[in-house]
């Protein structure tokens, strides 16, 4: 069992770590750590534990320019490595990731990429965060309701109040829940339907979330992100 004064410190980014640490120590914060322990005597769990909290290692928040919310790890093996829609080099593209892809190209004319592996745009400023950080294999959504929600809350709340000018993209109807937890006085939300085969044909293909990203942080004096992973 967890010890009850025992300090929870994750291995994550230093930022995060001091604008999350009362987190970390709350009560839902600790049973989660507990639930995790045990699921992992009787279960795989993805992503592994060196890549639960990747899209913090990869985003410190004072660098966090756009963020992307998804809902859970994928939970094949092999293909979650804690960024939200991204695989591993030499990973199949997962069917939501081809139509980002598909998009992506539409948009700005970007060549659909060799990997799926996403840390390129995670390291310029795009926040890849999934409301569940966790899975068990092949059984989806088995982790929703056992304290990450809360925490990843927490966390969209933080940027909200620590930074300006983020561009916060919301696909589909789980992402764009979350819009009450960003003061849009201070920040963009560009919303869509999300990239799944089910839903891609709906207002995704054409949201040209990309180019207008680009022209948001432009339009602030900001770098533009280059969605280009084959450079």
């Amino acid at each position: 069992m967890t010890n009850k004064n025992e300090a929870i410190t994750p291995k994550i980014e230093e930022s995060w770590k001091l604008a999350l640490e009362d987190e970390f120590n709350k009560e839902y914060f600790r049973n989660l750590v507990e639930f995790l322990r045990e699921e992992r005597k009787k279960h795989v769990i993805y992503p592994a534990g060196k890549n639960i909290f990747a899209a913090f290692n990869n985003t410190p928040l004072p660098a966090v320019r756009v963020v992307l919310l998804g809902q859970d790890p994928y939970h094949g093996p092999g293909q979650a490595h804690g960024l939200c829609f991204s695989v591993p080099d030499g990973v199949p593209f997962p069917p939501s990731l081809k139509n980002i892809f598909k998009e992506l190209h539409n948009d700005l004319g970007i060549p659909v990429p060799f990997s799926g592996n996403l840390t390129k745009w995670a390291r310029q400023g795009v926040f890849l965060l999934n409301a569940t950080l966790t899975v068990r294999q092949h059984q989806a959504g088995s982790h929703q309701g056992k304290g990450w929600e809360i925490f990843t809350d927490e966390v969209i709340k933080t940027i909200s109040d620590l930074r300006s000018g983020v561009v916060f993209l919301l696909w589909g109807s789980y992402a764009q829940k979350k819009e009450p937890l960003i003061d849009t006085s201070k920040h963009y939300v560009l919303k869509a339907p999300h990239p799944s085969p089910l839903s891609a044909n709906r207002g995704f293909f054409g949201c040209k979330h990309f180019s207008k990203t680009n022209e948001i942080l432009t339009k602030n004096g900001l770098p533009p992100i280059d969605w280009n992973l084959n450079n």
